[in-house]
């Protein structure tokens, strides 16, 4: 149970230095739907489609953490898969949206 925690707070944790690895009026300072918008304000020529990922890898971010109260069941692992293909699409975004 304490690898699962660990894993989805890497997995914030790399997700913000994925974002903050680019050039920004302000960087990204968490996950939480506040932040973000906050993020979005103050950079304002943000892709929406960057947004929307970010959003729901939070939101997957969530029930991950939930789901690590339970044991590894086959939700856990697709959810997981999920969110890693949420960050490979988050980082093809990032790269378009500075080309």
């Amino acid at each position: 149970m304490q690898s699962n925690f660990k894993n989805r707070i890497d997995t914030q944790r790399n997700i913000l230095d994925i974002v903050n690895s680019y050039s920004w009026n302000e960087e990204l300072y968490g996950l939480s739907n506040l932040a973000i918008k906050r993020w979005e304000n103050n950079n304002p020529n943000i892709d929406n489609n960057i947004i929307n990922t970010l959003i729901e890898i939070s939101d997957n971010l969530f029930f991950l953490g939930a789901k690590s109260q339970e044991q590894i069941t086959e939700d856990y692992r697709n959810l997981s898969t999920k969110i890693s293909y949420l960050e490979e699409q988050l980082i093809n975004l990032l790269n378009s949206n500075l080309e």
